[in-house]
């Protein structure tokens, strides 16, 4: 017999891209942030494979994830900036901070779908809440979806 699975992780589920319903669903078509053909790494399907959960929860709904991505990439360049302070230091006799801004906007660059997707996840799950017994409870009606604006933006 099998023991009952606990609670998934809130932050596991969000940095692995999962559903926040259910939190076994992938909400993204690739598991790869690097897959850049097409633009298949932000590609989102309809619903959550798993549980039904749409995605597209209202025309628009995403657009709040640029502040999120905003968050992040500056959360991000504290941190790198933190870190050659306490690892390099700074000085103003040499040009070591034009070497941090450098390696900054480089990583910034490589890790931007990354920081997309991650963004996309967060945002999502504010807005859905996790439901342990999501399999006995229908996907609620989202009102504010008309089908005949979808991807007119």
């Amino acid at each position: 017999m099998s023991e009952p699975k606990g609670k998934p992780s809130y932050v596991l589920s969000v940095l692995g891209n999962k559903c926040p319903r259910c939190r076994e669903g992938y909400i993204f078509e690739s598991k790869n942030a690097y897959a850049l053909k097409h633009s298949v790494y932000i590609k989102m399907p309809d619903k959550c494979p798993v549980c039904g959960q749409p995605t597209e929860i209202e025309v628009g709904f995403y657009y709040g994830t640029s502040y999120v991505s905003y968050a992040l990439t500056v959360a991000f360049s504290v941190s790198t900036f933190v870190a050659w302070w306490v690892l390099i230091g700074f000085s103003i006799d040499d040009n070591r901070i034009f070497y941090w801004l450098t390696l900054n906007a480089v990583l910034l660059v490589v890790l931007q779908p990354v920081f997309m997707r991650l963004s996309r996840s967060l945002w999502f799950s504010w807005f859905v809440k996790y439901d342990p017994d999501w399999k006995d409870h229908p996907v609620g009606n989202h009102e504010r979806v008309v089908e005949e604006h979808m991807g007119n933006w």
